[in-house]
């Protein structure tokens, strides 16, 4: 399989040399445009300008479009629904290109694009949440450069730059060489974790909400001391804080409150490729802490065994087991009433809930926590796009304000309904208008995140967007996750040639490390970190940590 691969990779890139070559574009400075180099860039043979008329092709063009596969229950098939048919029409009408979507699986993305990638049958424009595997497959030739495009073509993307601006567009633009294999989609809402301990518990105990780690400890140690005043009969099903296998993520507020708040960006910067925070200084006592509390039969002691896209962990919280967890910032009150709150609710009682609380403080006494950056997911063209400048036209048009909005919230009496103030409220649709993805996020893959319009609008309409949910809980949540939060900066250095190929290699490694030291015993812990972690560096982390530290100081210092 290897070699086949191997050998389809190569043929890629000797398509690509034959390819006529683009000029280089220099990138912008200090916040400008870029400019073109000195020859023009040729049109493309399939687009000339007396083939686009007002942006429309005077001749039928046909695209190939990514959408992610959530496998839901109850869901539209993502290729073929109500949202897919009103892009078609839309793109079909206004431009003159005919739109087919290819599901791809969401949680085994990144494989299954490599696959597509390596045997030249990925879609025209592809989506990703990893960047690496768009610089590998642009290494050896399998990307377009879509600098000069977007140059050449800007005048018809004006919603494009509307709604991304420079500063995600040209995101990844290579210092050195003009390239731009990807543009960013932009993040309207950026907080990212929270945690979360159930309200009714802490009430039927007298506990107040914890706001410090030795209160959070406590509280778990309450929940465990009481399991049967809390689960009756079903006492020994007590979990009073439950992570899985993406520890990580799932304890990441508590990593990042052991990070010295003196740290600088400069070190975060060349620490920062694991998006879970790993290598930051102070982490590895957070995860001691983990082990303490594994030990001590706080943590749920299978959280490893699950991977991606498991719902055993859900259906124990669902079920009322489980005190306390870190989660996306709105994750228990998603999905209505087959969510966890929508569950607990059916299931327990008016009172059963989870609250958002902020228990860990750092050094400096923040309650620092990491939030999203505005760029999100990462939209690419492969060398086998024939269409371009279709594409880019795609893009825009699903940029477009109105058009991106009906996308969000569909339907009124269907979707969502328009309370008095003129917030938007969802309402959980059936059949071919329901929503595979929250604020359908997989067919506006410009844009994550609710965007109205109006800022207060939009605050108003997302504390009412989760259908029998009481707006408390999310307008909490909306609030803790955001407080002291912030974004690393961002260095574009160009490529960090370490890095290539290696995003899933060291995910694994990482989450491997983490799932060991926490399972072993105490006096165990400094061993078995250096084992594991002596393994992440040598399998590729060491290597990335010395180029970023070289190319930062080569453009930063």
């Amino acid at each position: 399989m290897k070699k086949t691969l191997s050998l389809l990779l190569a043929f890629i890139m000797v398509l690509t040399l034959l390819a006529a070559c683009t000029p280089a574009i220099t990138p912008p400075q200090n916040g400008g445009e870029p400019t073109k180099a000195a020859s023009e860039p040729t049109k493309s043979a399939q687009t000339g300008d007396s083939e686009l008329v007002d942006g429309k092709f005077t001749k039928t063009r046909k695209i190939t479009v990514e959408i992610y596969d959530r496998s839901n229950d109850g869901g539209s098939p993502p290729e073929d629904n109500f949202y897919t048919d009103f892009i078609k029409e839309g793109m079909l009408r206004d431009h003159n290109v005919e739109v087919e979507f290819i599901p791809v699986p969401r949680w085994t993305e990144t494989d299954v694009l490599n696959n597509l990638l390596a045997a030249g049958d990925a879609p025209d424009i592809c989506v990703t949440y990893s960047y690496p595997t768009i610089q590998a497959y642009a290494n050896m030739g399998g990307v377009i450069d879509l600098a000069p495009l977007l140059e050449e073509y800007r005048p018809l993307l004006n919603n494009l730059w509307d709604l991304l601006g420079d500063e995600n567009i040209y995101y990844n633009l290579d210092p050195e060489t003009g390239k731009l294999w990807a543009i960013e989609a932009i993040r309207a809402q950026i907080p990212r974790i929270n945690t979360f301990v159930r309200e009714d518990w802490l009430k039927k105990l007298n506990l107040n909400e914890p706001t410090t780690l030795e209160e959070f400890e406590n509280v778990l140690y309450a929940f465990k001391n009481n399991a049967s005043t809390l689960l009756g009969n079903d006492a020994d099903k007590m979990i009073p804080f439950s992570i899985s296998f993406d520890v990580g993520w799932r304890a990441n507020n508590l990593m990042v409150s052991f990070v010295p708040d003196n740290v600088s960006d400069k070190e975060l910067y060349i620490n920062g490729f694991d998006d879970r925070q790993l290598l930051w200084p102070g982490v590895k006592e957070a995860i001691r802490k983990l082990n303490e509390w594994y030990n001590n039969g706080l943590i749920w002691k299978d959280f490893a065994l699950y991977k991606e896209g498991d719902t055993t962990e859900d259906n124990l919280i669902k079920a009322g087991y489980v005190g306390s967890f870190m989660h996306n910032w709105d994750y228990p009150y998603r999905d209505a009433e087959e969510g966890i709150h929508g569950t607990l609710q059916r299931l327990i009682g008016p009172e059963a809930a989870f609250i958002a609380v902020d228990p860990f403080k750092n050094d400096a006494g923040k309650y620092k926590k990491v939030l999203y950056s505005t760029v999100d997911r990462k939209v690419f063209f492969p060398t086998t796009n024939k269409e371009p400048v279709a594409s880019l036209l795609y893009l825009d048009w699903i940029s477009k304000f109105e058009n991106r909005k009906f996308l969000q919230i569909g339907e009124e009496g269907v979707t969502h309904e328009v309370m008095p103030d003129g917030a938007i409220k969802t309402i959980s649709a059936t059949g071919d208008k329901i929503m595979n993805s929250v604020n359908n996020i997989d067919y506006t893959i410009t844009i994550n995140g609710l965007d109205l319009g109006d800022p207060s609008l939009t605050a108003r309409s997302l504390a009412l967007g989760y259908a029998g949910v009481d707006a408390r809980y999310i307008e909490k949540a909306y609030l803790v996750a955001n407080r002291d939060g912030f974004s690393p900066k961002h260095f574009n250095v160009g490529e960090i040639k370490a890095e290539e190929g290696m995003g899933q290699v060291l995910k694994e490694k990482r989450d491997i490390l983490l799932a060991n030291v926490i399972n072993c015993k105490p006096d165990e812990f400094d061993s078995t970190w250096e084992l594991y972690f002596g393994d992440y560096m040598s399998s590729g982390g060491k290597a990335i940590i010395e180029e970023r530290k070289a190319k930062y100081e080569q453009y930063f210092e």
